[in-house]
């Protein structure tokens, strides 16, 4: 199913999608359960299909990617995180900081992961089984301060806000068996410049739940960034920073394209 949630006169409501242009009321709570009402609904406003309990995200976890950056394939994942403020709806301005300003700011498309249910200690056999959903994400980074000025920490250069960009929806994990066999790109003003497979992953997605909740726990709205492949602005030649006027879709095979145009920090 997918799932979209939107901005309705009433409130935040949810949506199944049926068609292109055919859209079904839900009702009841995401982690406890959206029943179908037979109801149709014109959808208002998307927004991002959840707000995150937590962010986590994973670097250098594609090794093209790797490879394109001159890192070495790491032993374990490497994990960093998004507040979960940083989230922007589809549709909504990925914004350049400027009062901390950034003059190094990248896209990454990345295959997001909604944890449904309380894991801890999960084993990688059974660990697809904690997943509700999956949606596109963009993990925008500023990289002069992800790698400059951070202090060797990631997350100032991860988190500013709307650097998080989540949707277009929620595919939920029966219609998606195999995450780690998906198509994946980003275009960037029309121009495909991410375009690679899942399949490239160095840590699937089983074993980093598995990693992620070991003497951790997952709670239900957790959100892992699985990391992005080759393509980044900042291995281009010269280097592609994104800048006011520019336009981000991240598409992902089997759930959608996520659309954000690109402004300066009011």
């Amino acid at each position: 199913m997918k799932i979209i949630r939107h901005q309705t006169a009433e409130g935040v409501s949810f949506a199944r999608q049926l068609s292109e242009t055919e859209f079904e009321r839900l009702e009841g709570h995401l982690f406890d359960g959206l029943k179908p009402t037979g109801e149709a609904v014109q959808l208002g406003k998307i927004l991002a299909p959840l707000e995150p309990t937590a962010i986590l995200g994973i670097g250098l976890n594609y090794r093209r990617h790797a490879d394109e950056t001159g890192a070495k394939y790491p032993e374990q994942p490497i994990l960093f995180m998004k507040m979960p403020s940083s989230v922007q709806n589809p549709g909504d301005p990925i914004e350049i900081p400027t009062t901390i300003a950034s003059y190094e700011v990248d896209y990454e498309c990345e295959l997001a992961v909604v944890i449904g249910k309380r894991a801890k200690n999960v084993k990688r056999t059974n660990a697809l089984e904690y997943v509700l959903g999956y949606a596109c994400a963009n993990d925008v980074s500023a990289r002069d301060w992800q790698l400059k000025f951070g202090g060797s920490q990631w997350s100032r250069g991860k988190t500013f806000d709307t650097f998080a960009p989540l949707g277009p929806c929620l595919v939920t994990a029966d219609e998606i068996p195999n995450p780690n066999n998906l198509s994946i790109k980003t275009i960037l003003n029309g121009e495909t410049v991410q375009d690679w497979s899942t399949k490239d992953m160095i840590f699937d997605v089983p074993t980093l739940i598995e990693f992620l909740s070991g003497s951790t726990t997952l709670v239900p709205g957790t959100v892992i960034l699985t990391g992005t492949p080759h393509g980044v602005g900042m291995a281009s030649t010269p280097p592609r920073w994104l800048k006011p006027g520019d336009s981000v879709t991240i598409e992902i095979e089997r759930i959608g394209r996520l659309v954000n145009p690109v402004t300066a920090e009011a």
